[in-house]
């Protein structure tokens, strides 16, 4: 503390920004994407696009997904059922399979199948290409991918604590932060950098505060454990606070094996509906299907409420009466969890509103970019002299250029890579989602290693340029791909809103990257010139000194 209490939290911000920022990037580009996951996984599936003109009543989609399930799978242990929603028009049913007579049970997961269905029809979709669409890209920013999920999570919770400091030091440093967000002063070097990094971190301030403590929120349970396990050591364990709180098994009871038919779901759906003041119905869940023991597991929508709770009712399977509902009447302890999960998760948002929080998102990822670079531009202002007089950058600072170029202009490589591989793997190519995420990590590592082999400015350029045009050659690979293409959706307006939305997005991001590697090439130009006037000064003045 002997430079002072404000130059100390300069130290902590710049080093706990530092240490992370790559891995922080990578959560923060993900996340970005989540606030538009059910569109994106919208756009992975074309073959969907044409019948999201439809609107079907759910009474009549449950129908035929009931009539589907009792044909395709009548013995099976759970039916599910994924209803229509505002955001996503496709229907998909889901059962678990009885357990093999002979040989291992294996776990549910390994025994559960899917298909996706025509709401109108009740037939199955058999052209839909397999994809894991947005929702891979929600689970990378907290499950990162290729590693035990409970390490990922731990890696990305010490990460966010990381960025919690950083942002409340950061905030203690700036004593004119406000004022600065007022200022930028392009092509000053060090100072442009700052500018442009305070710029961001204002801009969205109040976001990045919200989402990164309520991030660390959402993982409270694995961060601070003690708790739960000192008051249910008697109980249970943590299993038993996991079952009482949060009853994912609700409704689910053992099979008496005594044939019974299925109550009609169209008085139970009413009564839901009812009992919901009008709620659209989310998923059903049948459990033990043609038995005596049937139960029916209905929950709600999530509405635009704050709170992420999602309120779920239990009906008899074979009488239809109602045995129980739950979180109709929350603690308060649920309730301020919820609406910390809602604020986090943004599913309250209007699209408008979830635009904003996709502009914010995009701005926390410039954010921590511009962190990165201005490390290294001043570690390279520090070393200029000796960089002059043909010095070699230290491994601290090549380092840093490596990675950045492989974070900051890769990532949007491995992105654009996920969507064209979407486009152009075959249909029914077997284990195709995995393909798809093969492509997004081929992509980024073949970056990050080419960055490492020659980190300078030439290579910012190559990826930042290759990302541009992946980007922009994302929609007029639609032309010739789909059906639901640009010409179609905006010019015609016979398409839906989310396939133009996702195009019109790529294109600008596209355009944004280009705009960088222009900008580039400008200060490479006018360095060139400047480094060419010296030399004929210099020459100039050798001449009149002989």
């Amino acid at each position: 503390m002997r430079e002072g209490f404000r130059q100390s939290m300069a130290w902590l911000h710049t080093w706990s920004g530092l240490l992370v920022c790559w891995v922080l990037l990578l959560v923060f580009a993900g996340g970005t994407a989540s606030y538009f996951k059910d569109e994106i996984t919208f756009w992975m599936t074309p073959e969907l696009h044409a019948g999201a003109r439809e609107q079907v009543a759910p009474e009549v989609a449950l129908q035929h997904a009931v009539a589907h399930l009792q044909e395709q799978e009548p013995q099976a242990e759970r039916w599910f059922i994924s209803l229509p929603s505002e955001r996503s028009s496709a229907m998909r049913v889901g059962w678990i399979s009885p357990p093999p007579k002979d040989g291992a049970k294996g776990a549910p997961r390994s025994r559960f199948k899917s298909e996706t269905l025509d709401p109108a029809s009740g037939r199955k979709m058999a052209a839909v290409r397999e994809t894991r669409g947005g929702e891979f890209l929600y689970r990378l920013h907290f499950d990162l991918h290729y590693m035990p999920v409970i390490w990922a999570r731990w890696i990305v919770s010490i990460c966010a604590m990381f960025m919690l400091v950083a942002i409340v030091s950061g905030i203690i440093t700036h004593k004119r932060i406000f004022k600065d967000f007022f200022t930028f002063r392009p092509g000053k070097g060090q100072r442009s950098w700052l500018d442009a990094h305070n710029a961001t971190a204002v801009l969205a301030l109040p976001f990045h505060l919200m989402i990164t403590y309520t991030g660390l929120v959402t993982l409270m349970f694995m961060i601070m454990p003690w708790g739960v396990q000192t008051a249910y050591k008697d109980k249970g364990g943590e299993s038993a606070f996991f079952e009482e709180v949060f009853p994912v098994g609700a409704g689910r009871i053992q099979p008496a094996g005594v044939p019974a038919p299925l109550a009609p779901l169209k008085p139970i759906v009413e009564q839901a509906r009812q009992h919901w003041n009008g709620a659209p119905l989310a998923t059903i869940v049948i459990n033990n299907p043609g038995d005596a023991n049937t139960t029916i597991v209905v929950t709600r929508q999530k509405t635009r409420t704050l709170s992420y709770l999602q309120p779920g009712m239990i009906f008899n399977g074979t009488t239809g009466a109602l045995t129980s509902s739950m979180g109709d009447d929350p603690s308060a302890t649920a309730v301020t969890r919820g609406a910390l999960y809602g604020l986090h998760m943004g599913h309250f948002a209007d699209p408008w509103l979830r635009v904003l929080f996709f502009l914010c998102g995009l701005s926390g990822c410039v954010m921590v970019a511009s962190g990165a670079l201005l490390w290294a531009v001043k570690t390279r202002q520090k070393q200029a002299k000796a960089l002059a007089q043909g010095a070699r950058r230290t491994f601290g600072l090549r380092l840093v250029d490596a990675l950045n170029i492989g974070a900051i202009a890769g990532l949007p490589i491995a992105f654009a890579s996920y969507f064209w591989a979407n486009r152009l793997l075959p249909v029914g190519l077997p284990q195709r989602p995995q393909m798809e995420i093969t492509w997004f990590f081929a992509a980024w590592a073949i970056a990050a290693v080419l960055a490492q082999i020659r980190p300078t400015m030439g290579m910012w350029r190559f990826q930042l340029s290759v990302g541009a045009a992946m980007f922009i050659g994302i929609p007029i690979l639609n032309v010739f791909t789909t059906h639901s293409h640009l010409g179609v959706t905006l010019l015609l307006g016979r398409g839906p809103w989310q396939v133009a939305g996702f195009d019109i997005t790529v294109l600008l991001l596209g355009i944004a990257l280009a705009m960088v590697v222009r900008a580039l090439n400008k200060r490479e130009k006018k360095q060139a010139k400047a480094a060419a006037a010296g030399v004929k000064t210099e020459q100039g003045k050798l001449r009149e000194a002989a």
